[in-house]
């Protein structure tokens, strides 16, 4: 299992926002040469954030710059990693659909492994719940 790259994106770019907004124009081409990547790739992860009302994004080619809604510390690395890393079905782990009822390990390993996987999950959002862009940006301040 691999979060993808696109959620520590997330963190970089709401990192960036709070941390330039007042000394540049913060767009996703800026955003994409603090990243290092396309700015299509930018924008993508933007328009995500923005659906979940984690940053208003101008229209066209305004003067204003990307900003971010919320205070840093209503944040959360959970709130990041829904936005971007929508689950299915809101479960972490996917289960092979049919698995063989005939087989002793086929008819029951969903009574073997549902509730522990769960549990797993729910360690890891707990987590992320508790983790915030606030203390993000902290922690940056010891770097720069």
């Amino acid at each position: 299992m691999q979060i993808s790259s696109r959620f520590t994106i997330a963190f970089h770019i709401l990192t960036a926002i709070c941390t330039f907004k007042d000394e540049y124009h913060v767009t996703s081409e800026f955003l994409a040469g603090s990243v290092q990547v396309n700015p299509v790739i930018i924008r993508n992860i933007l328009l995500q954030l923005k659906t979940a009302g984690i940053v208003q994004i101008p229209r066209g080619r305004a003067s204003k710059s990307i900003t971010i809604l919320k205070a840093p510390d209503k944040i959360s690395l959970l709130d990041v990693y829904k936005a971007i890393e929508p689950l299915e079905h809101d479960t972490l782990f996917a289960f092979h659909k049919n698995p063989n009822p005939k087989c002793p390990v086929g008819k029951n390993v969903h009574n073997i492994l549902d509730d522990r996987l769960l549990s797993v999950q729910k360690a890891m959002e707990d987590k992320l719940k508790n983790m915030k862009l606030s203390d993000v940006l902290n922690d940056l301040k010891k770097f720069i």
